[in-house]
């Protein structure tokens, strides 16, 4: 009975220590999840199943075309994939479809087409020390910064860095940014 009672106590501290690990990971380390829709293609397809680095931004500040990932404010559990495109301090503004960062025009190619709705950017946005302005790489199929329920991303909202895509298997691997 003793030998019993000791086995079954191994086992517990063991599920003990792997439930604890697994917290400790994906509270701090990375985390799993799914883009839903197409906002970032074609980067990013619906269905695509990444893991999100969660450590980076506690050593480095986010730079400018990382894929972030943060919570939809107006819905529990819900997350936006997003590209940076805006760093703090920068104005940016969209003319005729194209992204204005201090009056100069952004030199990018993830935008799929001209944006045909600048939104909040047609007039400038000044960003303050902790914010970011993100725009989907699908910029006329994306709510983004450029939509009043989006806005600018404060720093502190900002969950982790889309790292590695894990589904579908053929498109597996790291996730480039630049």
């Amino acid at each position: 009975m003793k030998k019993i009672f000791r086995e079954l106590l191994g086992w517990i501290v063991y599920i003990l220590i792997i439930v604890g690990l697994t917290y400790l990971i994906i509270t701090f380390v990375g985390q799993r999840t799914m883009v839903s829709g197409s906002s970032m293609e074609t980067t990013l397809s619906n269905g695509d199943q990444l893991i999100v680095d969660k450590i980076s931004y506690r050593f480095t500040d986010p730079k400018r075309y990382d894929i972030i990932v943060f919570p939809y404010q107006y819905e529990d559990n819900t997350y936006y994939i997003k590209r940076i495109i805006g760093l703090p301090g920068e104005t940016v503004q969209i003319v005729d479809g194209y992204v204005y960062i201090d009056g100069q025009q952004l030199d990018e190619h993830y935008g799929n087409a001209v944006m045909e709705e600048a939104g909040l950017a047609a007039e400038p946005i000044k960003l303050g020390d902790d914010e970011y302005f993100v725009l989907g790489d699908n910029r006329n199929n994306s709510q983004d910064s450029r939509a009043a329920n989006v806005g600018v991303i404060h720093r502190r909202d900002i969950l982790g860095r889309a790292w590695v895509r894990i589904w579908p298997l053929d498109r597996f691997g790291v996730i480039r940014h630049e």
